[in-house]
């Protein structure tokens, strides 16, 4: 049986407020999850939209929303995206000094409903985040530096996917593996092989002549 691949397509290339919710719409019934990029000019340098953006796309939206929080103090704004209705909260571990928050977060996350994530950068290791595992919803590896669009995919990171797939079947954890940043035509079968489950594409679908086609061309 084919495995199910899911496209979550960013907000991160379209820079005016009107036309993300505009090109959220178009996206109703052909993107699996909308991935809202969160920034908040610390974390990554460049700063973006907020909990009110997120909100005006679930007032003129049906599909899921995907965010994922590239920010430094995480634990003041996972509240305020869960009132705009966040389907998908994925924090990063990076964020947190205290490793402990880190549980308070994704009690907070669940507690409302939503699916929690976990996010590491490309620095990152797997096995720093590997205590979490069991508790995730979604493990988010990112392909390249996080905080802007259009990025080469580092390569390094198909084995932090494959590892998560084998850590994944040895203990039969559940979470979903989730990959933002370089996600293109040309390594997509390969993420999928090693392990990919949910996969995040901006540039690609958004500078797509036909998105539907852009999007289903991915779900190798």
């Amino acid at each position: 049986m084919k495995k199910q691949v899911y496209i979550s397509v960013s907000t991160d290339p379209i820079k005016e407020y009107q036309k993300v919710v505009e090109y959220a719409k178009s996206l109703q019934g052909i993107a699996d999850f909308i991935h809202c990029d969160v920034k908040d000019g610390k974390f990554v340098s460049s700063k973006n939209f907020d909990a009110g953006l997120v909100n005006n796309i679930n007032q003129n939206c049906l599909t899921m929303l995907d965010v994922h929080l590239m920010c430094s103090e995480p634990m003041k704004m996972i509240d305020d995206y869960l009132k705009a209705g966040a389907n998908i909260i994925t924090i990063h571990y990076e964020a947190f000094s205290d490793k402990n928050d880190i549980m308070i977060a994704l009690n907070k996350i669940k507690q409302a409903k939503a699916l929690a994530g976990i996010a590491i950068r490309p620095e990152t290791e797997v096995k720093d985040i590997k205590m979490f595992l069991h508790d995730f919803d979604i493990v988010l590896v990112l392909g390249v530096e996080p905080g802007a669009s259009g990025q080469k995919f580092i390569p390094s990171t198909l084995d932090k996917i494959v590892l998560l797939n084998s850590l994944r079947e040895q203990n039969d954890f559940k979470y979903k593996i989730e990959v933002d940043g370089g996600v293109c035509l040309e390594n997509v079968q390969e993420l999928v092989n090693a392990g990919g489950d949910i996969l995040v594409s901006g540039n690609y679908v958004f500078k797509a002549t036909n998105r539907k086609q852009a999007i289903e061309s991915l779900k190798v």
